[in-house]
């Protein structure tokens, strides 16, 4: 038994099955983002002055990122291009393309994830606070035991004994790096052993309401974006094979998995600016 309206539109929406499927999907994933988007706002909006962070994020890996995702809306419309042309070398080569910048996209933010957990926020036994970058720990650090000792390239802010606007001017070092105050702190290699460190934390996302908005946001985008290369590589190699017997209904497939990407690359176009930028 054929299914219906596979290729040919249907009377009542004009649309082919998958068409109507994937436009209601998508309608799905706008409430799903613009819930978590707003979550954000709300967030952002609601918390104190001076505790939300600005500079936080790479914005140069965020840029080319950015040039990626748009790159890769580009060939994937090439390549459902070259399907209506007949020309199904090129389609090939352009959905290889795609399914590269999507790899690269992946490669690029799993950089920006390892920088977030190798960055340590370390509260020192004195009340003051180490903020920077892990760069070795000795064989035997144990932080319960207190033994062992940790390098981090970093700078030390004392927040304990700060009041008013030197409270301020020592939170923006950490919170705000845009700020003067924020680029004109020096790094330096400390040497912190394990006796004098009350408690340390990474960037993960549960270091703040930042970081845990940051990681659900690109995070779940990530996850689209590894789903779309499935589709992709799918359609790219095996499912390819329909081609052959029913070269209009492979086209439309690819057409689908295109609006899918599109719909991808949209969103990052709204995460850059709102978490990078602003």
């Amino acid at each position: 038994m054929d299914i219906p309206y596979t290729v040919e539109p249907r009377p009542d929406t004009g649309l082919y099955n998958a068409k109507v499927g994937i436009w209601l999907f998508l309608a799905s994933e706008v409430m799903l983002f613009g819930a978590l988007f707003s979550s954000y706002i709300l967030l952002r909006v609601g918390a104190p002055e001076g505790y939300w962070p600005h500079g936080w994020l790479n914005i140069p890996l965020g840029t080319a990122n950015t040039l990626v995702l748009i790159t890769s809306s580009i060939t994937t419309v090439m390549a459902w291009a070259s399907l209506k042309m007949n020309q199904f070398s090129r389609f090939k080569f352009f959905h290889a393309c795609t399914l590269l910048l999507a790899l690269t996209f992946v490669g690029i933010k799993s950089i920006e994830y390892h920088d977030k957990f190798i960055h340590y926020s370390i509260k020192l036994a004195d009340g003051k606070l180490a903020d920077g970058h892990l760069v070795s720990k000795s064989s035997d650090f144990n932080l319960e035991k207190k033994t062992g000792h940790i390098v981090i390239d970093g700078h030390i802010v004392d927040l304990a004994s700060k009041k008013g606007a030197d409270l301020e001017e020592e939170l923006k070092k950490i919170y705000d790096l845009r700020s003067p105050e924020g680029r004109a702190v020096k790094h330096e290699e400390l040497d912190l052993a394990a006796a004098q460190i009350a408690s340390m934390e990474n960037y993960g996302p549960w270091h703040n309401t930042y970081t845990a908005i940051y990681f659900t946001l690109t995070g779940l985008h990530a996850l689209h974006v590894i789903g779309g290369a499935i589709v992709i590589a799918f359609l790219w190699g095996p499912g390819s094979k329909l081609w052959r017997t029913d070269p209009e209904r492979f086209t439309n497939r690819v057409e689908i998995s295109g609006l899918f990407w599109h719909f991808v690359d949209l969103v990052w176009i709204f995460l850059f600016p709102v978490l990078y930028l602003l």
